[in-house]
């Protein structure tokens, strides 16, 4: 009776131990930064200048596109305290006289944050926004020279980057030595946002798509997130402490057509660890971190990095 129970037990475990290989090989981030077609680079140009498109003043109602867009943006601002976050960085790193950078910077809310601000975005439909300096530009090609600001701050774009490793990169380059980075894209973004699986009722899917609807919950429960990704994290830390490591990532789908809900125009999933790992393993240190980082989902913290160039 115990032979029974205990062979029981270890097919078990067995079966546990294969899910979870499954699971993890299924969520590993096997993408990493590739060239770009010039009708990706358009289409996405496109959609963000359309997204803060100024109406004409022929239209009385603003477009879908610019009311849907920065209702959303504003109401998740106030809801995470966005301004109140980078204001203390600002603060705790003494940057309000220093040049600071904004990445991704759209309508500019935070340009008073700080003095000596530029904001940079890749829509020039956003120009109207600003009373200080404003440049249009790309986040993986940007019109700085190396070493140019003290601080630089990105509130969820790069999740929207086709190209996240080389926009970190230049985010480093245009960082002065032993200046500071505040980074809170929207961490490990689901790949159902695209279509709308949380926000559309189950009648609007076909059979697959309502179990895909059905599973959400379970999807993104810590009980889920846990057994799939530690062990990514796990075997990314040793690789990162090899030396530079590529920065990994899961590449999605976006939605250019209908904005059905927050990052459903987002085109990758970066895990916050993996892109911690990505600027420890260049000398730099991450000023937010501890022993309990790699445990738990960082979804709605930034990283604070200080950069240390000459250590890499």
């Amino acid at each position: 009776m115990l032979k029974k129970y205990l062979r029981a037990v270890r097919h078990v475990v067995l079966g546990c131990c294969f899910l979870v290989v499954v699971l993890t090989a299924i969520h590993f981030p096997y993408d990493v930064d590739a060239p770009l077609s010039e009708r990706e680079i358009e289409a996405a140009q496109k959609y963000y200048t359309e997204a803060y498109r100024k109406p004409g003043a022929d239209s009385q109602a603003k477009s879908e596109y610019e009311t849907k867009y920065l209702q959303v943006a504003a109401a998740a601002a106030k809801t995470f305290h966005i301004e109140e976050q980078v204001t203390a960085f600002v603060k705790d790193y003494d940057l309000r006289d220093r040049p600071v950078l904004e990445i991704g910077s759209g309508r500019g809310y935070l340009q008073d944050v700080a003095q000596n601000y530029t904001g940079l975005d890749i829509s020039p439909s956003v120009a109207r926004f600003y009373h200080k300096k404003f440049v249009i530009g790309s986040a993986t090609a940007m019109p700085f020279p190396d070493d140019s600001f003290d601080g630089v701050w990105s509130i969820w774009v790069f999740e929207h980057v086709p190209n996240p490793e080389q926009a970190f990169r230049e985010a480093r380059r245009v960082t002065r030595d032993g200046g500071v980075l505040f980074l809170l894209p929207a961490w490990n973004c689901p790949p159902w946002a695209a279509q709308g699986y949380e926000v559309r009722p189950y009648s609007d899917f076909n059979l697959a798509g309502k179990i895909i609807k059905a599973s959400i919950p379970l999807r993104s429960s810590s009980a889920y997130w846990i057994p799939t990704h530690l062990p990514i994290r796990a075997v990314r830390s040793v690789v990162a402490g090899s030396g530079p490591t590529r920065l990994r990532y899961r590449r999605l789908t976006p939605n250019y057509d209908k904005y059905w809900m927050s990052d459903s125009d987002a085109v990758n999933a970066i895990d916050s660890h993996e892109a911690m790992l990505w600027f420890l393993s260049r000398g730099d240190e991450c000023l937010n971190c501890d022993d309990a980082s790699v445990f738990l989902p960082r979804f709605s913290k930034p990283l604070i990095i200080r950069v240390h160039k000459s250590a890499g």
